[in-house]
C-alpha cells in the first residue's frame, strides 16, 4: 500500500520551521555522521537501498556542510544493535531508553512510546497482565530480534522461552506474517511500528482493520529518541549534534511526523508527544 500524501515531505517539514535550522554560526560536525537504519514501520521505510520515513526524512532535512552531514545505510535491526555497541555506528535512531543503551550512547528524547500485545480482533478476554499471559500457555508470542522495551520485556522473553512459546523472529513484517498465518497468536511490540508495516506491504495489508492492542502495566511508557555513540563520537560532534536534535525537538516536527503518517487510535494506544521545551 502507498504512503499518506500530504504533499512533499521538504515542504511538510519546512512549515514545521526545519529550513532555519541550518543556519550559519552554529556548531559544526568534524566529519560525516555514520546512521545505519533498520526498517521501522513509517518510522524508518527502507525499499532496497532507498531509506524515507519519518526519522530519515527529518534528518535528511537538517543534514547540511554548515552543521553535520549524515551518511545512511541499511542493515538488519539486530545487526544495528550490535553495530553500535561495537562502535561501529555513530547513532542508534529510533531507540527505546535502557540501562543497557546507556553504557554505549548519550540518549536525546524524542517521543515517548510503549509496546502492546498486538494480535488479531478476537472474543478472547483481554490479557490484563503478565502473569495472565504467561498463564496462558496455549498462546504464541512472537517477538523481534533487536527489539527491547526494557525489563518487563526482556523477562517476559525469558519465561516465555523457558516455556517453550517464544517465537523470534528477524522484523515486524515476519511477526505480522506469523499471525496471519496462524503459527503465532500474539506479538509484542509498539503498535505504530506493526501499523506501519501490515500497511505497507500487500501480503499483509488485509489484517490492517483486525488488528488488536493490549496494553499492560509491566510494559510501561517510555522514551524513544536518539542514541549518540560514546565509542565514535567526539565531544564537539555529540554537542552539535545534541543542538540539531534541539532544535528539532523544539520545532515539534516529531510529534507531527507521527500525525501526519498515523491513524490517531493507534498513536492513541502507543505514542505520546514530549512537552515541547520553552
Amino acid at each position: 500500500m502507498s504512503l499518506p500524501l500530504a504533499g512533499p515531505v521538504a515542504t511538510f517539514l519546512l512549515l514545521f520551521g526545519l529550513s532555519n535550522v541550518c543556519s550559519a554560526g552554529q556548531d559544526t560536525c568534524s566529519r560525516p555522521i555514520q546512521l545505519p537504519f533498520a526498517s521501522l514501520g513509517y518510522s524508518v521505510i527502507t525499499t532496497g537501498d532507498t531509506i524515507t520515513g519519518i526519522y530519515p526524512d527529518i534528518i535528511r532535512n537538517v543534514s547540511s556542510k554548515e552543521t553535520c552531514q549524515f551518511v545512511f545505510s541499511v542493515v538488519p535491526r539486530l545487526r544495528l544493535e550490535v553495530m553500535f555497541e561495537n562502535g561501529q555506528a555513530d547513532v542508534l535512531l529510533p531507540a527505546i531508553k535502557t540501562a543497557k543503551r546507556d553504557e554505549n550512547g548519550i540518549f536525546i528524547p524524542l517521543i515517548y512510546t510503549r509496546a502492546t500485545l498486538v494480535s488479531f480482533t478476537s472474543s478472547r478476554p483481554a490479557i490484563k497482565n503478565m502473569q495472565e499471559l504467561l498463564e496462558q500457555r496455549h498462546l504464541r508470542v512472537a517477538l523481534v530480534r533487536g527489539y527491547d522495551y526494557g525489563p518487563a520485556y526482556l523477562s517476559i522473553m525469558e519465561e516465555l522461552g523457558k516455556q517453550n512459546r517464544l517465537i523470534m523472529e528477524a522484523d515486524a513484517l515476519s511477526v505480522a506474517r506469523m499471525l496471519k498465518a496462524g503459527a503465532a497468536d500474539i506479538g509484542i511490540m509498539a503498535p505504530y511500528i506493526f501499523f506501519g508495516t501490515v500497511q505497507n506491504d500487500a501480503r499483509v495489508d488485509d489484517m490492517i482493520n483486525k488488528i488488536r492492542y493490549e496494553a499492560i502495566p509491566e510494559l510501561s511508557w517510555g522514551e524513544s529518541g536518539m542514541y549518540l555513540s560514546k565509542k565514535t563520537l567526539n565531544a564537539n560532534d555529540r554537542a552539535a549534534l545534541q543542538h540539531l536534535l534541539d532544535k528539532v525537538v523544539r520545532s515539534g516536527a516529531v510529534w507531527k511526523g507521527f500525525q501526519r503518517y498515523y491513524k490517531e487510535e493507534v498513536l492513541r494506544e502507543g505514542n505520546r508527544p514530549r512537552e515541547l521545551p520553552h
